[in-house]
């Protein structure tokens, strides 16, 4: 309710200040109060404006609860609500600013929302006198340059009060005979203090977005998590990814991790270690979550781990499905593997031949050359990948699969461990030159050589809504069934969906569901926006992060 509250705050705020009858009022209300000339017109719908303004970005902070969120919110209503109670056309925005403004103070304990440790107030107080110097600076030097024609000359003094004045949208000493050099002085200033009010409250408020790294000591403690239940989840071990953060339960059976993207911060998979124990590595996350004011979101989970998430209140929502194939019942034989079958004849016919080894067994020169092929191959500037790709190659137990040709490597695969029999897809690259089938080659010879080493089954790649694709191919399907597959298809030009679904479902596999996790529908767009981001799909491009950064 607060939330809305400060949106329609806001909004009238900024409607007093836009409709002629409200910036009339406020002028006359500034020239008395303040001593003003009637000119101040400008400043005080500035002013009104950009608190209008402030208050309707401060909802978003408010929802989460950030504690500076609140404290400008109290003195932006303050400010509206001195503003308007004295004028008759703006009243019922006074009133409403009063009723926020209690409403503030009677709930002040519940926005305890810790503020973003990494850009802070000294990050937002730089931000605000860099573009309030620009502004100056770039009036005073209008003011300078001008001739006597649109200008009458001024003393540096002068120039200084001006061109400070300008920035509030107030006249100063200087007296101009072109109208334009005024309205561009007039307007340089108003959006460079308009601007700068507005970009120091987002730094102030943006939800923390630290860089993470695991610490040896918690990649250990995941190792022994991973090593005792790993073989429960296919995805458990690619929660060692470095660059997530990790919380543990108090027992320190459980665990989980995550990364914090656009102030959702993301765990991947199920949490790891003892299933009784994850209810404990939960109530921390979620702990973390409400003291920096991020949303809890898990992107991949299984069955068992969206019912535990839901008894926390948070929805559910299927977003496709993980291929495994059982090793022992995987063969080339048979009509329904003919497509497989050929695949793998012709490339043998090609020279192909293709090594599977574990990764202790390739030496460092062997090992840096995939990794640069691989590097080389991959297409895109970022790596992809989150919830089920490791960011790296060649750690212990991991399995290489390359296949070659004249003595070149032109397709490698990494298989990473799910526990003591089984294997994961983590890494699928190939030369873009190299002949069609070499991905089904390796696969197959992979499944066919896990039959020695006492592997059991093996997870390939996800096939994101292969249900609704599935659906809406069916004969007999409904129109809601055959939009949603034509629009699948559609995004299928940008992103792989229908043609990862159809090489998964070459070789046979059991389809195993897998979930989305998110608070409600209203952060579902974020979730998704921090989904699509961090599996490398879009979201907001790396120049963007650079300069947000800098």
């Amino acid at each position: 309710m607060v939330t809305w509250v400060t949106r329609l705050a806001g909004l009238m705020a900024i409607v007093s200040a836009l409709i002629p009858a409200g910036r009339r009022n406020l002028r006359g209300q500034m020239s008395a109060w303040l001593g003003l000339p009637q000119e101040a017109t400008v400043a005080a719908t500035a002013v009104v404006l950009v608190t209008g303004v402030l208050l309707v970005l401060l909802a978003s902070g408010l929802r989460r609860r950030k504690k500076r969120a609140w404290q400008l919110a109290v003195g932006a209503t303050v400010l509206l609500a001195v503003s308007h109670l004295g004028v008759q056309h703006g009243r019922s925005a006074g009133v409403v600013s009063v009723v926020l403004l209690v409403a503030l103070i009677a709930t002040r304990h519940r926005f305890v929302a810790l503020p973003d440790p990494v850009t802070g107030r000294w990050r937002a107080i730089g931000v605000f006198v860099q573009l309030l110097v620009a502004g100056f600076g770039i009036n005073f030097i209008l003011l300078s340059v001008s001739s006597a024609k649109v200008l009458t000359p001024m003393s540096v003094p002068d120039r200084v009060s001006e061109s400070s004045l300008a920035l509030v949208g107030v006249s100063g000493p200087a007296e101009f005979h072109g109208m334009w050099l005024e309205d561009l002085t007039a307007t340089i200033g108003l959006l460079f203090s308009i601007g700068a009010t507005l970009l120091a409250a987002y730094f102030l408020l943006r939800s923390a977005e630290p860089h993470p790294e695991l610490s040896k000591v918690e990649l250990d403690r995941l190792r022994v998590l991973i090593d005792e239940h790993g073989q429960r989840d296919s995805l458990g071990y690619f929660a060692l990814r470095k660059d997530k953060f990790a919380v543990f339960s108090k027992s320190g059976k459980a665990a989980l991790t995550y990364r914090v993207i656009a102030g959702v911060a993301l765990c991947s998979a199920d949490p790891l270690g003892d299933d009784e124990a994850w209810p404990g590595a939960i109530e921390e996350y979620l702990e973390v979550c409400r003291r920096h004011g991020w949303i809890p979101a898990v992107m991949g989970c299984s069955e068992l781990g969206a019912t535990v998430w839901a008894r926390f209140g948070l929805e559910v929502l299927e977003i496709g499905d993980e291929a495994i194939v059982d090793v022992d019942g995987f063969t080339l034989d048979g009509r329904i593997m003919r497509g497989v079958r050929q695949a793998v004849s012709r490339t043998k016919r090609a020279g192909y031949k293709v090594l599977v080894r574990k990764a202790e067994e390739l030496t460092r020169a062997e090992l840096a050359e995939l990794v640069q092929l691989a590097a080389n191959w991959r297409g895109t500037d970022t790596e992809r990948g989150f919830s089920m790709a490791l960011g790296r190659m060649g750690d212990p137990g991991s399995v290489l699969v390359t296949a070659e040709q004249d003595g070149r490597v032109r397709g490698v695969l990494q298989f990473v461990p799910w526990g003591p029999d089984g294997l994961s897809m983590d890494v699928m690259r190939r030369d873009r030159a190299a002949d069609n089938g070499i991905n089904e080659l390796m696969i197959s010879e992979l499944l066919i050589a896990c039959r020695d080493q006492e592997i059991q089954h093996v997870s390939l790649n996800f096939a994101a809504f292969r249900a609704l694709m599935e659906q809406g191919h069916r004969i007999g399907a409904g129109p809601v069934a055959r939009t949603a597959a034509k629009i699948l298809r559609l995004a299928s030009r940008w992103i792989q969906i229908e043609s990862l679904y159809r090489f998964n479902a070459k070789f046979q596999p059991r389809w195993v569901p897998r979930y989305l996790v998110y608070p409600g529908i209203r952060e579902l767009p974020r979730v998704g926006f921090a989904t699509f981001e961090a599996e490398g799909l879009g979201g907001r491009s790396p120049w963007l992060l650079r300069m947000l950064r800098r």
